[in-house]
Protein backbone atom coordinates (compact mmCIF):
# COMPACT_ATOMS: atom_id res chain seq x y z
CA UNK A 1 0.00 0.00 0.00
CA UNK A 2 2.83 2.38 0.84
CA UNK A 3 4.30 1.89 -2.63
CA UNK A 4 0.91 2.58 -4.24
CA UNK A 5 0.57 5.77 -2.21
CA UNK A 6 4.01 6.92 -3.37
CA UNK A 7 3.27 6.06 -7.00
CA UNK A 8 -0.06 7.89 -6.77
CA UNK A 9 1.65 11.02 -5.40
CA UNK A 10 4.20 10.83 -8.23
CA UNK A 11 1.37 10.64 -10.77
CA UNK A 12 -0.34 13.66 -9.19
CA UNK A 13 2.99 15.53 -9.33
CA UNK A 14 3.38 14.74 -13.05
CA UNK A 15 -0.19 15.79 -13.77
CA UNK A 16 0.33 19.02 -11.85
CA UNK A 17 3.45 19.77 -13.91
CA UNK A 18 1.59 19.03 -17.15
CA UNK A 19 -1.61 20.91 -16.29
CA UNK A 20 -0.45 23.64 -13.94
CA UNK A 21 -2.96 22.43 -11.36
CA UNK A 22 -2.90 19.39 -9.09
CA UNK A 23 -5.91 17.06 -9.45
CA UNK A 24 -7.87 17.05 -6.21
CA UNK A 25 -8.68 13.35 -6.03
CA UNK A 26 -9.21 10.08 -7.88
CA UNK A 27 -12.40 11.39 -9.50
CA UNK A 28 -10.53 14.35 -10.98
CA UNK A 29 -7.87 12.02 -12.40
CA UNK A 30 -10.57 9.72 -13.81
CA UNK A 31 -12.20 12.72 -15.48
CA UNK A 32 -8.86 13.69 -17.08
CA UNK A 33 -8.34 10.11 -18.21
CA UNK A 34 -11.83 10.03 -19.72
CA UNK A 35 -11.18 13.26 -21.63
CA UNK A 36 -7.90 11.76 -22.87
CA UNK A 37 -9.67 8.58 -24.02
CA UNK A 38 -12.42 10.54 -25.74
CA UNK A 39 -9.72 12.37 -27.67
CA UNK A 40 -11.68 15.54 -28.41
CA UNK A 41 -9.59 17.89 -26.29
CA UNK A 42 -10.75 20.49 -23.82
CA UNK A 43 -14.41 21.46 -24.10
CA UNK A 44 -17.49 22.06 -21.99
CA UNK A 45 -19.10 18.86 -20.72
CA UNK A 46 -22.51 18.49 -19.11
CA UNK A 47 -22.78 16.80 -15.72
CA UNK A 48 -24.00 13.65 -17.46
CA UNK A 49 -21.09 13.74 -19.92
CA UNK A 50 -18.65 14.16 -17.01
CA UNK A 51 -20.12 11.02 -15.42
CA UNK A 52 -19.80 9.22 -18.77
CA UNK A 53 -16.16 10.32 -19.05
CA UNK A 54 -15.42 8.92 -15.60
CA UNK A 55 -17.16 5.67 -16.59
CA UNK A 56 -14.99 5.50 -19.73
CA UNK A 57 -11.89 5.97 -17.56
CA UNK A 58 -12.92 3.25 -15.10
CA UNK A 59 -13.64 0.84 -17.95
CA UNK A 60 -10.29 1.65 -19.57
CA UNK A 61 -8.49 1.19 -16.25
CA UNK A 62 -10.21 -2.12 -15.54
CA UNK A 63 -9.49 -3.31 -19.08
CA UNK A 64 -5.91 -3.82 -17.87
CA UNK A 65 -7.30 -6.64 -15.69
CA UNK A 66 -9.47 -8.00 -18.51
CA UNK A 67 -12.68 -6.93 -16.78
CA UNK A 68 -13.84 -4.61 -19.58
CA UNK A 69 -13.25 -4.74 -23.31
CA UNK A 70 -13.67 -1.94 -25.82
CA UNK A 71 -16.78 -2.69 -27.84
CA UNK A 72 -16.44 0.21 -30.27
CA UNK A 73 -17.03 3.89 -30.77
CA UNK A 74 -20.41 5.46 -31.51
CA UNK A 75 -21.20 7.99 -34.24
CA UNK A 76 -20.26 10.86 -31.89
CA UNK A 77 -16.84 9.34 -31.15
CA UNK A 78 -17.64 8.13 -27.65
CA UNK A 79 -16.11 4.74 -26.74
CA UNK A 80 -18.35 1.98 -25.44
CA UNK A 81 -17.15 -0.85 -23.25
CA UNK A 82 -18.58 -4.23 -22.38
CA UNK A 83 -18.14 -6.15 -19.16
CA UNK A 84 -16.39 -9.42 -20.01
CA UNK A 85 -15.53 -10.62 -16.53
CA UNK A 86 -17.24 -9.96 -13.23
CA UNK A 87 -15.46 -7.62 -10.87
CA UNK A 88 -13.79 -9.56 -8.11
CA UNK A 89 -15.79 -9.09 -4.93
CA UNK A 90 -13.75 -6.57 -3.02
CA UNK A 91 -14.54 -3.79 -0.62
CA UNK A 92 -14.45 -0.12 -1.58
CA UNK A 93 -10.85 0.32 -0.39
CA UNK A 94 -9.66 -2.65 -2.47
CA UNK A 95 -11.61 -1.35 -5.50
CA UNK A 96 -9.94 2.04 -5.17
CA UNK A 97 -6.50 0.38 -4.93
CA UNK A 98 -7.19 -1.66 -8.07
CA UNK A 99 -8.41 1.38 -10.00
CA UNK A 100 -5.50 3.56 -8.82
CA UNK A 101 -3.00 0.86 -9.79
CA UNK A 102 -4.42 0.69 -13.31
CA UNK A 103 -4.76 4.47 -13.62
CA UNK A 104 -1.05 4.79 -12.83
CA UNK A 105 -0.32 2.06 -15.39
CA UNK A 106 -2.46 3.87 -17.99
CA UNK A 107 -0.65 7.18 -17.60
CA UNK A 108 2.76 5.47 -17.64
CA UNK A 109 2.00 3.41 -20.76
CA UNK A 110 -0.25 5.70 -22.78
CA UNK A 111 0.30 9.32 -21.74
CA UNK A 112 3.72 9.94 -20.22
CA UNK A 113 5.61 7.82 -22.73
Amino acid sequence: MENLAQEWELLLDKLEQALGKRPADLNAVLFLMGVQELGKGHQFFTKEQKQDLMHIAICKALSYSGIYELEGVDQDGWPHWKLVQQLPFVNVIEQEKLIKTHVIEYFEKEVFV
